[in-house]
């Protein structure tokens, strides 16, 4: 199997057989950014690269910034699983994958080396530019799989993405007392934040009840746009900083 590059940022093509068609003829219209969560690169190359593994992605950032390109980006790649944002069911389908070398959660959740952030930088504003990809379709692993996933980690700096160009992203709110609003926690006030949320995008059902679904959306919320306190409870601060996320989408046509 050979396969050209689509960005010109590619260091080196490692063609995976983990690939397929993009359901009903679909256009990439996002970004999903990934951890490896493997003890190493050569490790996470050889499995998003070994048919037996079933898992894939377009590409590959090591700590060093190289970019490898393993599925081009007109090919689904298997790298988001079960999941779902927005109106969007198959994230696989509408998604280009970019998985970037580090431990995750199982390994310290290392910090994320600069040379990786300049390539996440320059290969998502490479992406989008070319497909047309909005700034608030730029996710986290997390955002997509709240309830299996946790990558990239609350140590990504979605901010500094964002001072780039990257993202849709807001200064958050700082930490204060107030109402917080924790697992069992009824009645309107979790309906209004279950709402926020789905309008934004996550797959939650508003049912007025702080269920288990209902914190770990709020954990994954706070690993992207709120990583000073990740603790699955809606403080005034994760409260405020989603109604500033929401204010500061596009107007729609």
């Amino acid at each position: 199997m050979t396969i050209a590059a689509d960005s010109p940022l590619v260091t080196k093509v490692v063609p995976s057989p983990n690939q397929g068609e993009r359901k009903d003829g679909r256009r990439p219209d996002m970004i999903v950014l990934h951890y490896t969560g493997m003890k190493d690169g050569v490790s996470a190359l050889q499995q998003l690269t070994n048919p037996l593994a079933e898992v894939s992605s377009h590409y590959l950032i090591w700590e060093d910034g190289r970019i490898f390109q393993l599925v081009p980006e007109s090919a689904r790649a298997w790298h988001a699983g079960a999941g779902s944002w927005g109106s969007d069911t198959d994230i696989n389908s509408c998604s280009i994958g970019i998985e970037i070398v580090n431990g995750g959660h199982d390994y310290g959740l290392p910090d994320f080396t600069p040379a990786q952030i300049d390539a996440s930088i320059a290969l998502c504003r490479d992406i989008a530019t070319r497909w047309s990809i909005q700034p608030h379709r730029i996710l986290a692993h997390s955002d997509t799989a709240p309830a299996r996933k946790a990558d990239p980690g609350e140590k990504f700096p979605w901010d500094a993405l964002a001072a780039a160009g990257v993202g849709h992203f807001v200064p958050p709110v700082p930490v204060t007392d107030g109402p917080r609003f924790a697992r069992g926690a009824e009645g309107p006030p979790v309906q209004a934040l279950q709402a926020m949320l789905a309008l934004y995008g996550y797959a939650l059902p508003v049912t007025g009840v702080f269920d288990d679904a209902t914190e770990q959306v709020v954990t994954a919320f706070q690993r992207h746009f709120r990583p000073a306190c990740v603790d699955g409870v809606a403080d005034i601060a994760t409260i405020k900083t989603l109604r500033d996320l929401i204010a500061a989408l596009p107007a729609v046509a």
